[in-house]
């Protein structure tokens, strides 16, 4: 019997090539992971390691900068940009209150879009334009390593659609063009207990899912659903991966938004680079039929993301609050 103890693993590359099998297979694994513990790791995803490497050497890049060039592209109202070291401090956990800001500072980049893009023209709510730093070459691995993210992400839909028992193409469209933010972070090395202070606080997503690049250096712990905190320990090549509050709405709660929470006692620094994924901004987030049915009624009401992100980040992000506040 698997353990609900420790976070499996899952390998992609049978179904990925084609196996025949693989993709129910696969989501069987899937839907274990999803239902007992909400999170799992993903080996032979077909990112390339060079890929991620450029990644993170970019992160690394852009927070080795003086305070006052990252404050130039201070985050905005479209959750793109720069946010403080302690700016921002988790309301929302539900396993977890009272916690100081966070200690990290992050830098968020969404899909890129046109400057004559109508929903950049119209200034619609996390639909901007993407702030870039002064860096020769960040903007184009940045958007590189994006789009192979999204690739995945369509191709691992399919997983989802059949562990939910629903056609493999079931969320095809749905995602066609998702709405994404890759977070870059920095988080220092944090001495002494950890009492209310924390590099990232107890939390869970709001994402469908969550891809978090294979990292050298721990620090992310989760809550089983028996109450212990086990870490996620690094494995080569691997992504970790998890579901978030709108997973929760799309399968009304048969999948887990599991609470995690980072803290960096390694000794150095340590950068993270999570890839938050949902659907089409503008795609209704309802129950799927396979979960609800007259004994099982819908438990959330039709979720759009704009709605839920607005409510979410006037709950979180004290640093654009204050500027916000201050106009």
């Amino acid at each position: 019997m698997a353990s609900t103890e420790t976070i499996p693993v899952i390998d992609l590359g049978p179904y990925l090539a084609g196996e025949p099998g693989a993709l129910d297979r696969t989501a069987k694994e899937l839907r274990f992971a999803l239902t007992e513990i909400g999170f799992y790791f993903i080996v032979n995803h077909g990112v390339p390691r060079e890929k991620i490497r450029a990644a993170f050497e970019q992160v690394k890049r852009f927070h080795a900068q003086p305070v006052e060039k990252k404050m130039a592209l201070k985050i905005d109202p479209h959750s793109t940009g720069y946010l403080p070291m302690r700016g921002n401090t988790l309301r929302t956990s539900t396993v977890q209150a009272g916690t100081k800001p966070n200690l990290n500072e992050a830098f968020f980049v969404k899909r890129e879009l046109a400057p004559d893009h109508p929903d950049v023209l119209a200034n619609r709510r996390f639909r901007g334009l993407n702030r870039w730093p002064d860096l020769p070459g960040f903007r184009e691995i940045i958007l590189d390593y994006n789009e192979t993210m999204e690739r995945l992400v369509q191709k691992m839909v399919r997983i989802y659609a059949r562990a939910l028992d629903l056609p493999a193409e079931y969320f095809d469209a749905a995602f066609q063009d998702p709405q994404y933010s890759l977070r870059m972070t920095h988080y220092p090395h944090q001495d002494g207990p950890v009492v209310d202070e924390f590099g990232l606080a107890p939390h869970t997503d709001t994402s469908f899912l969550t891809l978090l690049a294979p990292n050298d250096v721990p620090g992310l712990s989760i809550r089983t659903q028996s109450g212990n905190w086990i870490d996620a320990l690094a494995i080569a090549d691997a992504y970790v991966v998890n579901g978030g509050q709108m997973l929760q709405r799309w399968t009304n709660d048969v999948f887990l938004a599991t609470p995690h929470r980072a803290i960096n006692r390694s000794g150095s620094e340590r950068y993270a680079i999570p890839f938050f994924c949902d659907s089409n901004i503008d795609w209704p987030v309802a129950a799927v039929p396979t979960t609800v049915g007259p004994d099982k009624l819908p438990k959330y009401p039709t979720t759009y993301y704009t709605d839920y992100m607005i409510w979410y980040q006037k709950r979180n992000y004290d640093v654009l609050n204050q500027a916000q506040a201050a106009d």
